[in-house]
């Protein structure tokens, strides 16, 4: 009978349990420690600089610093919020030095 309940119970609390699992590596909030910008609602993972750790952050505002969208997946200055661009330097000069930073700025203007 015993292990018809722990079974029954393991039942009941798996999809509590899956739940929890995936809030901690999706849907990340602003502050929580990530890996990729894909992990975070926000949709910016991001570190002060190459030996902190990185956590979730707020996409830049306008006329605030940006980085470009980038593949790697951390920013160091977080992309623009939707509707706004990147004005920075896209060569591939200030990709591989991480000089690529900009401001945001509304394309209408």
């Amino acid at each position: 009978v015993l292990p018809a309940c722990l079974l029954l119970a393991l039942l009941l609390l798996a999809p509590a349990l899956s739940t929890h699992q995936e809030k901690t590596i999706i849907n990340l909030d602003v502050g929580e420690l990530c890996l990729q910008s894909a992990q975070c609602r926000s949709g910016c993972c991001h570190r002060e600089n190459g030996l902190s750790l990185a956590r979730c952050a707020p996409k830049a505002a306008e006329a605030q610093e940006c980085s470009p969208k980038s593949i790697y997946g951390v920013y160091y200055k977080c992309p623009c919020e939707r509707g706004l661009t990147c004005d920075a330097d896209k060569s591939i000069v200030g990709s591989i030095t991480n000089t690529d930073f900009g401001v945001c700025r509304d394309p209408r203007d």
